[in-house]
């Protein structure tokens, strides 16, 4: 059986290049309300493993006795927080003792009863502070996870409002929330939420090779599979850094092996093909359709640069201004296209797109 996993969300078996992000999570849950990694923001580019470092994260407060529920950022998404709350928690809630709650139904909608009120008289927020006073009974956390955050989502600007309240009123909760560099900038600008400026920001960015060698070579041997050292190199050099890409890769050259046990070269070659067409399909064009016409003539300057560019050469090139070119580039750094290194230098920052921007050029 394939043991990669190019599917938005799903945790690989090994998962590259995040460990010290993971251990810093575990020791969160285990830590409890006070510890900072418990109100998380994963900030990166597509194709950089968000969705699946969020699934693993909720893997890791499960595994500390935390509840997980998980959304995406869009319309209702509050009431989905609370039903999956309801649902997630619905035994713990059922066994205590000293509950309030006289009922939970379980149906195409989880329904709660109260003892006093009706539940429908009660807004959002009464709700879940509710729900996580009967969780705190048990000493039980509850995390909540955002997926694809965008702040023109009236109910995305409620639930981070809301959060700061439950911290407040001392419940065990954490909020870890992903994505694309500009949404997340959007919503921690956001003058009615300004506390999530205080959040752990965690840049999701390039993998190191030595990681994602490491990680290939696990997966298939845990898999009973071997690849040849070049058929490796290949690989690793083909996922450029990106989790989603490595993932793809993974699984094409497993199909291209067939039945054998090594993965070899000519197997690697093929594979890396229709991985790259893969990843142009579902990553690339989107982005490229994303863009604006001066984000694209900026990315076009770049391509007469080996590698790294700078704000100067560019402005020389396009007959612009430095703050003209210095404008683009945070707008494509916090789409995440880009990257800024050290020594003012920025370079491509996701796997194949300077060769896609090439033949758009054409």
């Amino acid at each position: 059986m394939n043991p990669f996993t190019p599917t938005f969300g799903m945790v690989p078996p090994y998962l590259a290049g995040r460990q010290s992000l993971i251990t810093s999570m575990r020791r969160a849950f285990q830590n409890g309300p006070g510890d900072p990694n418990l109100s998380s923001v994963l900030v990166g580019p597509r194709g950089s493993g968000k969705t699946a470092l969020l699934s693993c994260i909720g893997d890791e407060a499960m595994k500390e006795g935390w509840l997980v529920a998980d959304t995406v950022a869009a319309d209702n998404m509050l009431d989905d927080i609370l039903q999956r709350t309801q649902v997630v928690g619905r035994e713990l809630l059922k066994n205590n003792e000293k509950k309030q709650l006289t009922g939970i139904g379980v149906g195409q909608m989880v329904s709660l009863t109260w003892e006093s009120d009706q539940a429908e008289t009660k807004n959002w927020r009464t709700k879940m502070s509710a729900l996580l006073n009967e969780l705190n009974k048990t000493q039980t956390g509850l995390l909540i996870t955002v997926d694809e955050v965008r702040a023109d989502i009236p109910e995305m600007i409620q639930l981070a409002s809301m959060y700061q309240l439950f911290i407040r009123e001392h419940a065990k909760i954490a909020l870890v929330m992903a994505g694309l560099p500009v949404n997340i900038n959007q919503l921690i600008s956001h003058k009615e939420v300004s506390f999530l400026r205080r959040a752990r920001q965690h840049y999701v960015g390039r993998i190191a090779d030595r990681d994602i060698r490491s990680a290939f070579r696990k997966t298939i041997e845990s898999a009973g599979k071997r690849i040849e050292d070049d058929a490796l190199s290949l690989a690793v050099e083909a996922a450029g850094g990106f989790a989603y890409m490595m993932q793809l890769v993974g699984y094409a050259v497993w199909e291209e092996s067939g039945e054998k046990e090594l993965i070899d070269t000519p197997a690697a070659k093929q594979g890396i093909e229709e991985a790259k067409e893969d990843f142009k399909r579902g990553v690339l064009d989107s982005t490229w359709r994303e863009l604006s016409k001066g984000d694209k003539k900026i990315l076009e300057a770049m391509l007469k640069d080996q590698e790294y560019s700078t704000v100067t050469d560019i402005a020389k090139r396009i007959g612009k201004t430095p703050g003209y070119v210095s404008t683009y580039k945070t707008r494509l750094l916090m789409a995440g296209v880009i990257e800024e290194l050290e020594g003012a230098v920025f370079t491509i920052a996701i796997p194949s797109f300077r060769e896609y921007i090439k033949n758009q050029s054409l």
